[in-house]
């Protein structure tokens, strides 16, 4: 569920035939006071983006400290670090070329600091350039690498497919065969 109206969340996690997943969440803290209540109340997962008031942060180290202040906010809602994924925000690198190492710094800083599970949206990475398939399976596996638990991307894209089993085999995981 994603939507900037806490009432359309609620209305889709009360009306949700499973468990939800709010990607509505930042470290703002009118974002947390609004979200947090419904995650509770619907036992939801939420996806908690690594920007605030001020925006998206040039530096990994200030996506953890907005990261550690989600989880902080969420403990006192009685949210488990478990039910709540951080994603550091993958940028478009046609326009800022220079934050693509700084997000992968900081998918590693949150997951080695915070223990939580993290995400990315991979198709940000390679909008507005050529070869964006190829752009996408790159940033993937680097990702994976940096610790990514999630990853929103085009499943029909071979390139995505092929990056994930491959990185699934270096890392000697099973390859998975059904997509």
């Amino acid at each position: 569920l994603d939507s900037a109206d806490p009432r359309v969340l609620e209305a889709g996690a009360r009306t949700y035939n499973g468990r939800p997943i709010i990607k509505s969440l930042t470290g703002a803290a009118a974002s947390m006071d609004a979200v947090f209540p419904i995650v509770k109340k619907y036992g939801a997962l939420a996806i908690a983006l690594t920007m605030d008031e001020n925006g998206v942060p040039q530096t990994a180290r200030e996506r953890y400290l907005i990261a550690e202040r989600i989880l902080r906010r969420a403990a006192e809602y009685g949210i488990a670090k478990s039910d709540i994924l951080i994603d550091c925000l993958a940028p478009a690198s046609a326009t800022r070329q220079d934050q693509t190492m700084e997000t992968l710094r900081a998918v590693s800083l949150v997951k080695n600091g915070l223990g939580v599970k993290t995400v990315l949206g991979i198709g940000h990475i390679a909008r507005g350039l050529p070869a964006r398939e190829k752009l996408n399976a790159a940033f993937l596996t680097a990702a994976l690498g940096a610790g990514l638990d999630a990853a929103i991307l085009d499943v029909f894209s071979e390139e995505n497919m092929e990056a994930l089993n491959l990185f699934r085999i270096l890392s000697g995981d099973k390859p998975n065969t059904d997509v």
